[in-house]
């Protein structure tokens, strides 16, 4: 079992409905989006994790690690929309001389690559809070019951599935590899690496044969049942999760209306 479901059966927020939850985070999800302000997604990104660390007990570094994964590829990607590239030299803050062309960095590129780091980055923290604190399990029973098509969640659960498939045969492959000195140099580990890709994908599939045929043993007819745990909801809960939505689309609001370094 990976760590982050781990926490999301064991963490303090466990028995909290999860409609309240999601609710929740598409509260804050659709502040981030709605506003242009820095200080909106910089206080979603905050408060998303003041809520798993501090509410739902997550251990502090283990959501610092994980939220530096989705860090380190939007500032790759945020990077090129920072460049530019323009004949008007004046307009650059530090740049190159490509011919009669300037590639570099504007005040203009900057700051809309900042907007977009911020504003990913708070998105992604109300994915964090909703999966950190609610199993999967319980996320497709919900969706069940807003009514999604059957064969959306289906896809979406098996997927989910397949991804432990994966990184347990992924992990089985790499120790036999390990043991007989596979990764001993870098020559051998290019290669063990490139056999470790091909064999895993040909095993994964071997795998998803055997679970078609157990299910289909098992009288699958397209939809997967699970036992839902029953959980109380609390309108004020939900209350709550809606004005603390609407107080940050009016902290964002006066952002934008005032001035400041994070004011758009």
């Amino acid at each position: 079992m990976l760590k982050i479901d781990r926490y999301a059966y064991t963490n303090k927020l466990r028995c909290v409905h999860p409609a309240e939850k999601l609710a929740f985070a598409l509260a804050m999800l659709i502040a981030c989006l709605a506003l242009s302000s820095r200080l909106a997604s910089l206080l979603v990104v905050l408060f998303m994790a003041a809520s798993a660390v501090l509410r739902a007990k997550i251990p502090a570094l283990f959501y610092l690690k994980l939220l530096l994964v989705p860090a380190s590829f939007l500032l790759a990607g945020v990077f090129t929309v920072a460049l530019s590239f323009s004949k008007d030299a004046s307009l650059f803050l530090a740049g190159v001389k490509l011919g009669g062309c300037v590639l570099g960095f504007t005040a203009a590129g900057l700051a809309t690559a900042l907007d977009l780091f911020l504003k990913s980055l708070g998105a992604v923290s109300c994915l964090y809070f909703l999966v950190l604190t609610t199993p999967a399990v319980e996320i497709f029973a919900l969706l069940r019951k807003l009514r999604l098509p059957p064969l959306f969640v289906e896809l979406m659960a098996l997927v989910y599935r397949f991804i432990f498939v994966l990184l347990e045969t992924a992990e089985k492959i790499y120790l036999s590899q390990s043991s007989r000195g596979g990764y001993a140099t870098l020559k051998t580990a290019y290669f063990s690496l490139g056999q470790l890709a091909a064999n895993l994908f040909a095993k994964s599939y071997r795998h998803s044969q055997l679970l078609f045929l157990t299910l289909s043993a098992r009288c699958y007819t397209g939809e997967l049942n699970v036992l839902d745990e029953p959980c109380r909801f609390s309108p004020r809960n939900l209350l709550l999760s809606i004005l603390a939505g609407l107080t940050l689309l009016a902290a964002g609001y006066c952002a934008e209306k005032g001035a400041g370094p994070f004011a758009r």
